[in-house]
C-alpha cells in the first residue's frame, strides 16, 4: 500500500521504518528540515522500559499543590484561557486514583516491555549506533516517604513481569558509584536495570537514514492543511507543495496532531506539556552518572550520553509555547550540581519540547472512525522508550495483522 506518516520524530521514522519492513510504499512528511527536530531533539536520553508511569497518580493533586509554592517545582501550570487545557486537566485528575493508575501503568509497562525487544531487533537489523548504554535507571529517593510510595510501582512491576531491585543507600551507590560523593543525601532506591540509555536524536536520524535505503520518500519543510477525506475514508493529505495521494495516513505530529484531527471530527485528548533539558560536557567523569538517575524529589532524569551528562525533566502545563524559562534551567542545574558535580554547566546547551500528553499517560495507537486513518502519538515523557513498539503496532494494524501484543485499549475508542 501507498502510505503517508505525518511527523519526522522517533515516532514517525520508527513508523516508517516498519511499515517499509512490512512491504509499503512509504512518504514522511515533515515542516521540519530534517529528523527529529522537535521533541525528539534533546529529550532526557532515558529509555525507561521499567521506569514507566503515568504522571496521573494518587496523591498528585495534593503534591501540585505543594509544588506551587515551591522554588524547583516539577510541576509548573501557567493558567490562560483555554477550553482544551482545561479539558485535559480535568480528564487528568479523574485519572489519579488507585484503580485508573494501576490500570494505566500496567497498559504502559505492557506496551514499554514490547518496545523494548522490538528496540533490540532494531539495533541488531541496522547496527546503529546512538550512545547507548544498557546499565538501567535508578530511581533516587531523599526522603523516607518517597521510599513508602514507591511501594505501588514495585507492585505494578512484580505483576507485569517487570525486573526490579529495591537498594538501600549502600545499594544505590553499588549502582551509580559517583553518589558515594552525597551519600547522605540518598535514603533508597528503586533499580530496573533492563532500561537503557541513548541520544534520541543520533538515533532517529541514523535510522531515518536506514529507512531511506530501503525506498521511504522524506519531504521535510513541507507543511500539512488538511486531510483529504473522500467518502468516510482518507484518500492522502493537502500541504504547502500539493497533494499527496495515499491509501492510508499514519498522524504521528505529537502535540499538533489534535489541531490537524479535529479537522475530520476526531476529538483527541493530547495536550502539550513541555519539558526542558540540559546538555552539559563531562569534565570529571567519576563524578558523572554511570547511566540514568531519577531524582525522584525534582522528577528529572540524569543521564549520560558518551562525553556528556543530558538532565531533562519537569512538565510545564503552558500551551503551545516553547520560551525557555531561566528558572527552569536553574532547577536542572541544582538537580545536577547536587548529585553529579562532574560537568561544566557553564558550557551546558539549554532546551525545550513538547510533549504530546494524555491524561492517563498511555499513548494512542491504532486506527479511527476515518477509514485508513491510524494515529500514533500521545507518548508523553515515554516516546523514545515506547517508539519501536508502538511503531511495529501500526505496521501490523496497518498491514491487516494482529499486533503481537494486545493493542485494543490503546486506541482512541478508550476516551468515547
Amino acid at each position: 500500500m501507498k502510505i503517508i506518516v505525518l511527523g519526522a520524530g522517533v515516532i514517525g521514522v520508527t513508523t516508517a521504518y516498519q511499515l517499509a519492513k512490512a512491504g509499503h510504499e512509504v512518504t514522511v512528511i515533515d515542516r521540519q528540515s530534517g529528523p527529529a527536530l522537535e521533541t525528539s531533539f534533546a529529550n532526557a536520553g532515558e529509555v525507561s522500559f521499567g521506569y514507566c508511569s503515568p504522571w496521573a497518580a494518587p496523591g498528585i493533586p495534593m503534591k501540585a499543590l505543594k509544588w506551587l509554592f515551591m522554588q524547583h517545582a516539577p510541576l509548573i501550570l501557567r493558567p490562560k484561557v483555554d477550553g482544551a487545557m482545561l479539558s485535559w486537566l480535568i480528564k487528568m485528575l479523574s485519572n489519579c486514583t488507585e484503580g485508573r493508575y494501576a490500570l494505566n501503568k500496567s497498559r504502559m509497562l505492557r506496551l514499554a516491555d514490547y518496545s523494548r525487544i522490538a528496540l533490540a531487533d532494531v539495533r541488531r537489523e541496522t547496527n546503529i549506533d546512538y550512545d547507548q548504554r544498557m546499565r538501567g535507571t535508578l530511581q533516587l529517593f531523599r526522603t523516607q516517604q518517597q521510599v513508602d510510595a514507591s511501594a505501588k510501582d514495585v507492585k505494578a512491576l512484580a505483576a507485569d513481569g517487570i525486573p526490579y531491585e529495591v537498594l538501600d543507600r549502600e545499594g544505590c551507590i553499588r549502582a551509580e558509584p559517583a553518589l558515594s560523593h552525597v551519600r547522605e543525601k540518598i535514603v533508597g532506591g528503586l533499580l530496573t536495570p533492563k532500561d537503557e540509555t541513548g541520544d534520541c536524536f543520533k538515533f532517529t536520524n541514523a535510522l531515518a537514514t536506514k529507512a531511506q535505503e530501503m525506498g521511504v520518500d522524506f519531504r521535510y519543510a513541507t507543511s500539512v492543511s488538511t486531510l483529504k477525506v473522500e467518502g468516510g475514508a482518507v484518500r492522502g493529505v493537502v500541504t504547502d507543495r500539493g497533494v499527496f495521494d495515499a491509501n492510508a495516513v499514519v498522524v504521528a505530529f505529537g502535540s499538533y496532531s489534535p489541531l490537524l484531527l479535529r479537522q475530520v471530527g476526531i476529538k483527541l485528548p493530547v495536550y502539550p506539556v513541555k519539558g526542558y533539558s540540559l546538555t552539559i560536557p563531562i569534565t570529571e567523569p567519576s563524578r558523572a552518572p554511570e547511566s540514568t538517575v531519577m531524582d525522584e524529589t525534582y522528577k528529572i532524569a540524569i543521564t549520560r550520553l558518551g562525553d556528556r551528562i543530558r538532565v531533562g525533566g519537569m512538565a510545564e502545563i503552558s500551551g503551545y509555547t516553547n520560551d525557555l524559562g531561566l528558572a527552569r534551567r536553574r532547577t536542572l542545574e541544582h538537580s545536577v550540581a547536587d548529585l553529579f558535580p562532574g560537568g561544566d554547566v557553564t558550557r551546558a546547551t539549554f532546551w525545550s519540547g513538547l510533549r504530546p500528553m494524555t491524561p492517563d499517560g498511555t499513548p494512542v495507537i491504532g486506527s479511527t472512525p476515518v477509514g485508513g486513518l491510524f494515529l500514533n502519538t500521545g507518548h508523553g515523557t515515554l516516546g523514545w522508550t515506547m517508539s519501536c513498539g508502538s511503531a511495529r503496532i501500526i505496521a501490523d494494524l496497518v498491514s491487516g495483522r494482529k499486533p503481537e501484543i494486545d493493542a485494543v485499549d490503546l486506541g482512541v475508542a478508550r476516551y468515547s
